[in-house]
């Protein structure tokens, strides 16, 4: 199977090991992950704030990059999601002679396509899971990122009040409604600290940023980590 990893302009930018993270355990699990160094970003940025036309050369572009792979990782539901629902929309029968990007959110294809819940992972802390507005509405990931950090050795797993509601990031929503976003924060943040986590874990970096800065800002001691970065985790297993 022919592998390739979409990185996202957020994460390449800001949280390049999560990429780092994705490659090691896809290779730890015999896949070998290529890294085509033509991608850019998928065009969501633009697609989501009116610029559509301007999203079309993006999408035209991606579609160019990972054309003949049998599967696109992404660590990112928003990316991916744009990528399925929003490429169509904005190429319409531009690439009618091109098969559609096999495009899948990390968990989807661990779960999905590879059929695992146990990836060889070990990290004992405390662990919340954030379901990503993306990750559980738009990509409809449900109990699988459960079903994952449930089968990590040594991790504990706890419950996190309100886990659906929404942090407030929403991308620009953030920055075009500041207030509004930072109440949504402040109730996200309530819930995280009453949770007792040491860690909290979503699939999108972005909502770990908003969420993340608030911790961190209430200098709360509760660190964020990608999803990604925890399944490739082998703290405490012998080298």
């Amino acid at each position: 199977m022919r592998v390739a990893l979409f990185i996202t302009c957020f994460n390449d930018t800001l949280y390049p090991d999560t990429g780092k993270a994705v490659v090691q355990l896809l290779e730890r699990l015999g896949h070998t992950v290529e890294f085509p160094l033509d991608q850019t970003c998928c065009g969501q940025m633009h697609f989501n704030t009116g610029y559509r036309p301007e999203a079309v050369p993006l999408a035209r572009r991606f579609a160019e990059v990972f054309a003949g792979y049998d599967a696109v990782v992404t660590p990112s539901a928003s990316c991916a999601g744009m990528v399925r629902d929003g490429h169509p929309i904005l190429l319409e029968d531009k690439l009618t002679d091109r098969q559609p990007v096999p495009m899948y959110e990390l968990v989807e294809f661990l779960v999905d396509v590879l059929g695992l819940t146990d990836v060889g992972a070990s990290f004992p802390h405390r662990v919340a899971y954030h379901p990503t507005c993306h990750s559980l509405r738009g990509l409809g990931l449900g109990e699988k990122p459960l079903a994952l950090l449930r089968a990590v050795r040594g991790l504990e797993l706890v419950e996190l009040p309100a886990a659906d509601s929404c942090c407030g990031f929403g991308g620009t929503f953030a920055l075009k409604n500041a207030d509004t976003s930072t109440a949504m924060l402040t109730d996200k943040l309530r819930g995280v600290l009453d949770s007792g986590a040491e860690v909290l874990c979503a699939a999108d970096n972005s909502c770990l940023m908003h969420i993340g800065g608030g911790l961190s800002r209430q200098r709360s001691g509760v660190r964020t980590l990608h999803l990604a970065e925890i399944l490739a985790a082998t703290e405490g297993e012998p080298e």
